[in-house]
């Protein structure tokens, strides 16, 4: 009879402490979102999530990229959205800069290690310009400030540098615990875990907030309706790959030669996961608050432009949704075929002495599998996008006083996120399982 390997997690010491520390450390960034940023006015920081329109939906959309965080302006208000900021801005200079390009393709493991280091030095004026941006977002949405003191001159710099550096360390110390749980936890999936919690611990409140409406509360069926049929969709499109046949040269064994070996190269459909929703929440986020450092210029049309970037970039209208559809198709696209370059299967295929059928060994065959990947990638792209872009335009057409955070009970890129996360995690700890000697096995 064939077991699943899952039958020994708690039995593989290694692997239940890994287990144990990620949950440790993600117990305690949630413990540390609830120590307040000093000078900020938190019953005014309450009324904005009472806030609806234009303005409602960048409050949720930085809620949930804080992991709920902004609700009570803690130190971790901004989450580690600074240092994925800082990620895409490097990752975007790689095809521009070649000298770059060329250093991630010669060492790989020496470009990840320059790459982690520039990010990190990078988030930090990233966070300080969010820290910043965020608190003047606030103050033109309600209208008055939220700290009480706050300005870079005269009596009020120190209280502001110490609001401004104690949003920064929250930011670095959610990075730090990122960093912890890939190193000594769950390998790989640091950052993309404390997104995953930050999300997962709101759905109590939004089912809650829909359970007790009693205008909406048929809309449950609706909602686990979707919720199936989304998470099914996700699964599937995401276990979809495309075969490209390759054959490896038969090997001597003794006086004797076998026979060419046929095996196929495997394709994702969706190599980018759920990278290209945070890509693309973070990246549409970033000129919101850039617009909020001119919100009381003296020139009319700068004052005007910032205002329009705000209500466009918040989530109310039919705009928005089209252009986070296009970012996640872009991103989806742009995030590949960096992973897809950094796997170098053409050099990777030829030291092996495997040819695929009809292509030349080396860079020609670097270039049709990327070509290949680029057309197996165009459905998963179109898929992930319409999945993130869909409840807002369901909204479009919802009673007023339902939201489309009602619909997946949390946002429509939090449902992507997290189901996306899960998988990986989930196949992960079994690749880790069958490591460990705990593959599946026939018994009697």
């Amino acid at each position: 009879m064939k077991k699943s390997p899952w039958r020994f997690l708690w039995k593989s010491k290694d692997i239940r402490r890994k287990i144990l520390i990620s949950l440790a450390l993600l117990g305690i960034y949630r413990l540390a979102s609830n120590i307040p940023v000093p000078g900020i006015d938190r019953q005014l920081v309450a009324q904005l999530t009472q806030t609806g329109g234009a303005a409602g939906g960048l409050i949720n959309l930085l809620d949930m990229l804080s992991g709920g965080a902004v609700s009570n302006f803690s130190v971790l208000a901004m989450g580690v959205y600074p240092y994925i900021t800082a990620q895409i801005i490097l990752q975007l200079l790689i095809p521009i800069i070649p000298a770059l390009e060329r250093r991630m393709q010669e060492d790989p493991r020496e470009g990840r290690a320059w790459m982690e280091k520039w990010t990190m030095i990078l988030t930090i004026p990233m966070a300080a310009l969010s820290a910043v941006g965020q608190i003047n977002i606030f103050n033109a949405i309600l209208g008055q400030s939220v700290a009480a003191q706050f300005g870079f001159a005269g009596e009020v710099l120190i209280p502001t540098l110490a609001t401004v550096i104690s949003m920064m360390a929250g930011t670095m110390f959610g990075v730090w615990l990122g960093e912890l749980i890939s190193e000594f936890g769950i390998r790989q999936q640091g950052l993309s875990l404390i997104i995953f919690a930050g999300i997962v611990s709101r759905i109590p409140q939004n089912l809650l907030l829909l359970l007790g409406d009693p205008l909406f509360w048929w809309m449950i069926f609706i909602v686990l309706a979707l919720l199936i049929v989304t998470i099914f969709a996700v699964v599937y499109v995401q276990q979809g790959r495309r075969h490209v046949p390759v054959m490896f040269p038969g090997r001597r064994v003794g006086s004797r030669m076998s026979m060419p070996v046929k095996s196929t190269v495997p394709l994702m459909v969706n190599m980018a996961g759920m990278i290209p929703i945070i890509f693309a929440q973070s990246i549409m986020t970033f000129p919101t608050i850039l617009a909020s450092f001119f919100n009381t210029s003296q020139v009319d049309w700068i004052r005007n432009a910032a205002a329009t970037i705000q209500v466009t970039l918040s989530g109310e209208g039919v705009l928005y949704p089209i252009l986070f559809f296009l970012m996640v198709v872009v991103f989806t696209f742009f995030y590949t075929d960096i992973l897809f370059a950094q796997q170098n299967y053409g050099d990777n295929l030829k030291k092996q002495g495997a040819q695929i059928p009809g292509i030349a060994r080396g860079n020609p065959t670097q270039t049709y599998l990327t070509k290949v990947q680029r057309r197996v990638t165009l459905p998963g792209a179109l898929f992930l996008g319409l999945v993130a872009a869909l409840p807002y335009f369901l909204g479009l057409f919802l009673p007023e006083g339902l939201s489309q955070q009602h619909i997946f009970i949390v946002s429509s890129s939090g449902l992507l996120i997290v189901v996306g996360v899960v998988r990986d995690t989930f196949q992960i700890i079994e690749t880790d399982l069958k490591l460990h000697g705990y593959d599946d096995r026939l018994i009697s």
